[in-house]
């Protein structure tokens, strides 16, 4: 597909990544890369509506690229532009053009649930849909069981309850149906995307709770493209208009995509293991934009960093001057749990327990994040207290000469990345360093050339 490389840089990288500490606090701009959540979801959603779509700001990683490729097998055309971050999606309203296709989803839970359903809401079709083995164990069966309700035919392929899958189509009947998002809100915000697709309105419920502010993004996002209001009731219902009674996914013509605020969360902790400042071009304050994952710079602030806001309110600069100033914190991640590893990571530099709750639902992402955060930062010789839902992580001298396992998860890579960045000898000489650093590149392909770069600038006087 033109603008997308077959493979990303992981070339470039090794398969262990000594990470060189800064000897002087850290200085310079970061611009972010497009928000993965945003990305895809615009990609869905260009693709329901009629005529062509401009997403500008866009991410190019292997999740986004898993996501275009699937759409152009299903007979949306998708154009790339890699070098000005564009991409160009000819709609084709909600119809999917092929009738047949085999689609790979690899390890991009984005995808696989946005498909999954757009799949099962088409009139006619069979769709093979399958990903990576660790895919293979994602949670998937409360979407399958609401598709399946609506009138979707789901073949499994394997263990029931998870890929691969073939659907078979015969588009939604609309009405009532309750859905279990408690694993993961993107099963939610797939049924809320293709719901005016369905034959009458859909009132979804969900069943168990759901995290709240990745749905509330997608609703947003809805009327951004559409017009389209995913209005919620009383009890927590959802529904919106369907297009058959005469609404429609209007055009936008060009969306803007967000930075990735989950990325940020790194760099905003950097001069907390580095002392220093860095502003984050482009990137919004707390509830000033679409993603709840700003809330980590509310974190920033409790465990000592300075954030402000430039006058175009658009920019973040965080700043710490003082070691005494890092302090631990207690705090739940629910609502923003991608960036509860950048905490924990750096959490040895704290002065004093932190406590990071609300995190229970990513033992069943990419890894087991809880597990794996707790055995990497034992290896590392910190005192962690592990629960269902929990860390607590009391901190100790750290080891040297650590290889930090990142289990094919792009989030270990990158906040193990940012602890190595401290000065833990105070001669520069690396530590710590990243196994197979190159799975960055499902979200971030370009981490660690950034953090060279401002090891550079920071380096330069």
């Amino acid at each position: 597909m033109p603008g997308f490389s077959d493979q990303f840089p992981r070339m470039s990288l090794p398969d262990l990544l000594p990470i060189r500490p800064f000897t002087k606090p850290v200085k310079g701009d970061v611009t972010l890369p497009g928000s993965k959540s945003l990305t895809n979801r615009s990609l869905l959603l260009a693709a329901l509506c009629d005529g062509p779509v401009t997403l500008t700001g866009a991410l190019f990683s292997e999740d986004t690229q898993l996501m275009a490729t699937a759409l152009t097998q299903l007979g949306i055309p998708v154009r790339t532009d890699e070098a000005s971050k564009t991409i160009h999606v000819t709609g084709c309203g909600g119809k999917i053009p092929a009738q047949r296709a085999e689609i790979f989803v690899g390890l991009a839970g984005t995808a696989a649930r946005f498909l999954t359903a757009f799949c099962a809401a088409a009139q006619s079709g069979i769709y093979t849909i399958d990903g990576v083995p660790q895919m293979r164990k994602r949670p998937m069966k409360g979407l399958f069981d609401a598709l399946v309700s609506q009138g979707a035919e789901i073949k499994y392929l394997g263990q029931p309850g998870f890929f691969p899958v073939k659907i078979h189509a015969h588009g939604l009947r609309g009405g009532p149906v309750e859905i279990d998002a408690t694993e993961s809100s993107q099963m939610l915000s797939a049924m809320l995307m293709v719901a005016p697709l369905a034959a009458k309105p859909l009132e979804i419920k969900p069943v168990g709770g759901v995290r709240e502010p990745f749905v509330e993004m997608t609703a947003r996002l809805m009327t951004s493209f559409s017009g389209l209001t995913a209005d919620r009731q009383a009890g927590g219902t959802y529904s919106a208009p369907v297009l058959s009674q005469g609404a429609r996914y209007r055009n936008p013509g060009t969306y803007a995509i967000e930075p990735d605020a989950t990325a940020s969360s790194y760099f905003a902790a950097l001069p907390l293991v580095t002392g220093g400042q860095i502003q984050l071009s482009g990137l919004r304050g707390v509830g000033a934009g679409l993603q709840g994952d700003t809330q980590f710079l509310t974190i920033a602030e409790k465990v000592g960093a300075t954030v402000r806001l430039d006058p175009t309110g658009n920019h973040t600069l965080t700043s710490w001057s003082s070691p005494a100033a890092r302090s631990g914190v207690t705090a739940s991640f629910n609502t923003f749990s991608d960036t509860f590893l950048t905490l924990a990571a750096i959490s040895p530099l704290l002065s004093g327990p932190t406590k990071i709750t609300g995190i229970a639902h990513t033992r069943k992402q990419e890894t087991d994040r809880v597990a794996g955060m707790a055995c990497e930062l034992i290896k590392l010789g910190q005192h962690v207290i592990e629960t269902e839902d929990s860390l607590e992580i009391h901190p100790r001298p750290l080891k040297r000469d650590v290889e930090i396992e990142t289990y094919h998860d792009h989030r270990f890579a990158m906040s193990f990345g940012i602890l190595g960045c401290h000065d833990l000898d105070g001669n520069g000489i690396p530590w710590l360093s990243i196994k197979d650093p190159a799975c960055c590149a499902k979200t971030f392909p370009h981490f660690f050339d950034v953090l060279g770069q401002l090891w550079t600038q920071s380096h330069s006087d």
